[in-house]
């Protein structure tokens, strides 16, 4: 978790100061979202990193499985404090700024925007099902790893669907 927490600051100095305007300005007015997303990220690290040890950092599988895990944590930390309707609101505006404010190739943002998308389905398909209270990790990552193994590659052509993780060859 220290390195996870040593890479995380170091992203954030390499932000520009517009770049850091904007995270801050939508990140001071909602402290306690704030403080969920970063450890919503953390243990996302974490987790991808243990089960993904040569993917999770690359374009490859365990990148995909990070940002649906990421995604349906978040939603999962703030529904404990807030509605579903709020916090997929939340998750989806706090995951979209991550996007802007660190840039990928084409290709790499529309995986990780799918990727992201998949994570927060997930979630609000689950939910109905379990007191959002009681849900645990492991009911995340139980059906994430499922869709790791009909995860398909994309490609500039790839027509996904959507409730399937894809990643770069």
């Amino acid at each position: 978790m220290k390195k996870a927490f040593t890479i995380f600051v170091n992203t954030i100095r390499t932000l520009t100061f517009k770049k850091l305007g904007l995270l801050l300005g939508t990140t001071i007015p909602n402290p306690l979202f704030t403080a969920i997303s970063f450890y919503a990220t953390l243990k996302a690290f974490v987790l991808a990193k243990k089960y993904f040890p040569k993917t999770n950092s690359s374009d490859g599988i365990g990148n995909a499985f990070r940002h649906a895990l990421w995604t349906s944590l978040i939603l999962m930390y703030y529904c404990k404090i807030s509605s579903p309707k709020k916090a997929l609101k939340w998750c989806k505006k706090i995951t979209d700024l991550h996007e802007e404010l660190f840039p990928n190739e084409a290709l790499q943002k529309q995986m990780d925007l799918h990727n992201n998308k998949v994570g927060m389905d997930l979630f609000m398909e689950m939910v109905p099902g379990i007191h959002r209270q009681f849900f645990e990790s492991s009911f995340l990552i139980d059906e994430l790893f499922k869709k790791v193994k009909t995860a398909k590659i994309l490609t500039k052509n790839t027509i996904i669907a959507e409730a399937e993780l894809v990643y770069l060859k």
